[in-house]
């Protein structure tokens, strides 16, 4: 049986995992690539923005959650390609709702930042 690796090797080798992970959805997920240049925007935006630290974490909170729903869209459009190219209700069913998910989230992103930074500069 092989030993499993602990401590700080293992958090080196999820790193790497994590890196892969992240360079494999730029390379191929069109919406991760647009949608990173925004956050890497609107993130310092949200630090130069004269608003309170909560409003602050929310504004990034949002954006961050964006790029997060992306990389588990995109795990979930991976794994059901994965399982065969026929189409399949239940395939077309996975990749609609995590499309969805991420829609909702841009959403709720939109909406977050319209409230905070609409309220208070326009």
């Amino acid at each position: 049986m092989k030993a499993r690796q602990q401590g700080l090797a293992r958090v080196l080798k999820a790193i790497g995992y994590s890196w892969q992970g992240l360079k494999s959805t730029w390379q191929t997920e069109a919406a991760f690539r647009e949608e990173l240049p925004i956050a890497a925007v609107l993130i310092p935006l949200a630090l130069w923005l004269d608003v309170s630290a909560a409003e602050t974490a929310l504004l990034i909170l949002t954006v961050v959650l964006v790029l997060i729903i992306e990389l588990i869209n995109s795990g979930i459009e991976a794994v059901v390609d994965r399982i065969g190219p026929e189409l399949h209700e239940l395939s077309g069913k996975a990749k609609d709702v995590g499309s969805a998910a991420v829609f909702l989230m841009l959403l709720v992103t939109a909406l977050t930042w319209g409230l905070i930074v609409g309220g208070r500069y326009f």
